[in-house]
């Protein structure tokens, strides 16, 4: 059926993991360090507002001055969006964890995707070439599905 026609596309690789005991440990292990650097993230975030608030002050003849209180408010402000931001993202990874930890052995799971050039011609069941999947058990590819 084909021409001699090819045409070289991008398409998305699903990787699949079999959760082993060395996955699950570097799983935790890469969620724990996500959740300390948050922890490092929010700590400096509220010693550097902190830092700002107090050098608004100081340089302020009247720190009581509406205008240095709008000022001060609004780096309050700018803080607390971003503690809000950084402890939702620390929920979500804690949930992560919560989750990695109730996963059996055996056990098949999505890890992430990557990109992949495939070649296609006329002819071709372009859903079947864009359905791929590589199934890895601790690093080592196991099997590529479809394509």
């Amino acid at each position: 059926m084909s021409d001699g026609q090819t045409l070289t596309i991008k398409r998305t690789i699903t990787v699949r993991a079999v959760v082993t005991p060395r996955w699950k440990e570097d799983a935790e292990r890469e969620l724990s360090g996500a959740v300390a650097n948050t922890d490092q993230q929010l700590a400096q975030l509220e010693q550097e507002g902190q830092q700002l608030v107090d050098e608004i002050r100081r340089q302020s003849i009247n720190p009581l001055d509406p205008r240095v209180q709008e000022q001060v408010g609004s780096v309050q402000q700018q803080v607390a969006a971003k503690r809000n931001e950084l402890e939702e993202q620390k929920r979500a990874m804690l949930e992560q964890q919560r989750q990695v930890r109730e996963l059996e052995f055996e056990q098949i799971v999505d890890q992430g995707q990557i990109e992949g050039a495939c070649k296609i011609e006329v002819g071709d069941n372009l859903v079947q070439k864009l359905q791929v999947a590589v199934l890895v058990r601790d690093g080592v590819v196991e099997a590529i599905e479809g394509g």
